[in-house]
């Protein structure tokens, strides 16, 4: 009898992950809110970033598995670098971020209940973008005099495999695949003080061909993101941003199975950013899941300490504390 209990506990903690694996990863790049990613900034500065995130809630599950009651908090301190440079007269950037997680999830499957936790490196994240058009490559000084203009970007966003996975475990940290979203960017300002961005992009997917029990292809269709962020200059290097997402595909097949229930989910978010004297600034966020048809239904906060170096005339191509745009 001891034995069928262990098995039975095995086997929902195996359905329990079946039924989050796919939603605690895959639609977590989608859901990203990112106010001001476009924004003009001086050429040759560094940054370094410092953050900490909690995301907590349920999960939506599809109405064929038997999984009910689902909640997850999943932690996530990360460490972020970027700089900007010059590309063909044009300002570019370039970010890598590095996360580590810890997730506890819990549930029941055909009425009884069960958990599991994972703690390691999450997929590291990287970023390539380049104003084409309204922000011509200059230096502090010189931004600082320019007029605001309407800025178009694009980038490219991958998500690489470097987290946590184990072939043999349906829920893991790491999803054991490439992921790349191209994206276009429109940054408008409005009048002084108020700036909406819209950006329009989608995620693919490269196939993991180790999925549980380490034998099974699983493959995942592209996801379509939209954002969209109006924000509020209370000074130069204060602002406040209204941001909301929208995602739609996904679909996930696992071998010969059959594919899942399509996502279409919407979040909404607020985003602010505080100076913390001349090189440093402290960003906070908010949002939650406005509509959620299938997958994490999470209320999500986060904390990001910036530090900046900009390079000033005259400072012979060294960087130097400066203040930020």
């Amino acid at each position: 009898m001891a034995r069928r209990t262990r098995s039975m506990s095995a086997w929902c903690r195996w359905c329990l992950a079946a039924g989050l694996c796919l939603t605690l990863a895959s639609p977590a790049s989608a859901q990203d809110l990112d106010p001001r990613a476009y924004a003009h900034v001086p050429v040759d500065a560094t940054f370094l970033v410092w953050g900490f995130g909690v995301s907590e809630g349920g999960i939506v599950s599809e109405p064929t598995l038997p999984v009910s009651n689902v909640q997850a908090t999943v932690l996530t301190p990360s460490i972020g670098f970027g700089r900007s440079f010059n590309l063909f007269g044009r300002t570019a950037q370039a970010f890598v971020a590095v996360p580590y997680s810890f997730a506890q999830i819990a549930g029941s499957v055909l009425d009884v209940a069960s958990s599991t936790d994972r703690e390691g490196f999450s997929d590291m994240r990287m970023r390539v973008s380049w104003l084409v058009r309204g922000a011509p490559t200059a230096t502090i000084v010189q931004l600082a005099k320019a007029p605001r203009r309407t800025i178009i970007g694009t980038s490219l966003n991958f998500a690489a495999p470097t987290g946590e996975y184990y072939p043999d475990k349906l829920l893991n940290l790491g999803t054991n695949r490439w992921s790349v979203r191209p994206e276009f960017a429109v940054s408008q300002p409005i009048g002084r003080r108020w700036t909406l961005d819209a950006y329009a992009g989608v995620w693919f997917f490269a196939a993991n061909n180790e999925s549980f029990p380490g034998t099974q292809r699983k493959t995942q269709s592209p996801i379509s993101s939209f954002q969209t962020h109006l924000s509020y200059n209370f000074e130069p290097q204060m602002w406040m941003a209204l941001d909301v997402t929208y995602y739609v595909g996904g679909r996930i097949t696992v071998g010969d199975g059959p594919p899942t229930d399509l996502q279409s989910n919407v979040r909404t978010g607020l985003t602010a950013v505080l100076p913390v004297g001349q090189r440093h600034s402290i960003k906070v966020a908010a949002s939650r899941g406005a509509v959620v048809r299938l997958g994490a239904n999470f209320t999500s906060y986060s904390v990001a300490w910036q530090t900046s170096w900009i390079p000033r005339p005259g400072s012979g191509g060294t960087t130097t504390p400066g203040k930020q745009p």
